[in-house]
């Protein structure tokens, strides 16, 4: 054979082996949620979409499983570590408190107004993260409706002085500390022993985590008032991805795209049944949520002003604070997006 040709052969031969190996590769995909957890089957599902779609084998981790902190998500993702990390927000803007004004305690009080809220963020947010952490945001959504679980009565947010209450981010912190609170800070799977030994009295987090925790075996009343919707986000390792093709990249986000939409829709439909599960309604289903007996305080028009009120006065100038030394022009950037969208400024 031509040694010019045989040379030719024997490149061709390699380029192709490593492709093939390269496209065998796992993508490795560290997840928070667990075959209890209401978000499972969607999450599943994207995966095994992709999995049959683009021909790749997925490695599924989970952080409970791994004994790893859902804090360290950015991290892992920044190095590598994985691929694919699915990041609470609250938990993860510990290392960059931009990140935090995407769900900021009082501002979207509904999902209506938190998806408004979360589009006009979503650009500076991605953005950010690609700067700082070497991630892209492939998808961000919420847990829905965060509200008061407390194993004691209570019926408006006066009855949180001097309680011990489970926070996950700086801005419910300050809430918490506003109404006389001591707050907590807490993972998820901390809260359930927490709420059982006494180390905290109350919990604020969505009515379907609650019920699929089980929440209710520890509590017994619930206020459902609405402080934020608990954003969580699929980001993967920036430098994967730049190593996808076009079509690759072009098929993942459509893939992730249809996952979000579902997880908002989840959101929607699951809390009104969790809730409904947990008081002891015969509206529950007893499909992804167990009934409990818990008691139902009602939301007065005062505690909901008192809320925004705390937000405006409290909540966004100290975030604001904390950001601006971090990233200067921090709140120039959430008046011109959040800010816009919620009718809300920074002063």
């Amino acid at each position: 054979m031509n040694p010019i040709r045989s040379l030719l052969a024997a490149t061709l031969a390699v380029t192709l082996s490593a492709g093939t190996a390269l496209a065998q590769a796992p993508v490795r995909w560290l997840s928070q949620s667990q075959a209890v957890s209401t978000q499972f089957p969607v999450e599943n599902a994207a995966m095994e979409r992709i999995t049959s779609g683009l021909n790749v084998r997925i490695e599924r981790s989970e952080f409970q499983g791994l004994g790893i902190a859902m804090a360290d998500a950015l991290r892992l993702v920044r190095a590598g570590t994985f691929d694919v990390v699915s990041a609470q927000i609250g938990l993860a803007s510990r290392d960059d408190p931009f990140l935090e004004g995407i769900d900021l305690i009082g501002v979207s009080t509904d999902l209506e107004e938190l998806r408004g809220a979360v589009n006009a963020f979503r650009e500076v947010f991605d953005n950010r993260i690609q700067q700082r952490f070497g991630a892209k945001v492939v998808a961000i959504w919420p847990f829905g409706s965060q509200v008061f679980f407390c194993s004691q009565p209570i019926r408006t947010l006066d009855d949180l002085r001097g309680q011990r209450v489970r926070s996950f981010t700086a801005s419910m912190s300050q809430l918490l500390e506003r109404l006389g609170a001591t707050p907590v800070t807490l993972s998820f799977p901390e809260v359930y022993p927490a709420l059982q030994r006494g180390v905290a009295s109350c919990g604020i987090t969505s009515p379907t985590s609650a019920n699929t925790g089980k929440w209710p075996e520890v509590t017994t009343h619930l206020l459902p008032l609405s402080v934020s919707g608990a954003v969580q986000a699929h980001l993967v390792n920036l430098a994967w991805w730049n190593r996808q093709t076009p079509a690759q990249r072009e098929a993942y986000m459509a893939q992730f795209t249809r996952m979000e939409n579902d997880l908002w829709e989840l959101a929607r439909t699951t809390n009104e049944d969790a809730t409904n599960c947990s008081l002891g309604r015969p509206e529950c289903l007893r499909q992804a949520h167990q009934p409990f007996s818990m008691t139902l305080a009602t939301v007065s028009e005062a505690d909901k002003t008192r809320l925004r009120r705390i937000s405006e006065e409290v909540i966004l100038s100290e975030w604001a604070a904390r950001c601006n030394r971090a990233y200067p022009g921090c709140a120039q950037v959430w008046n011109d997006t959040v800010g816009r969208a919620r009718g809300m400024a920074i002063r």
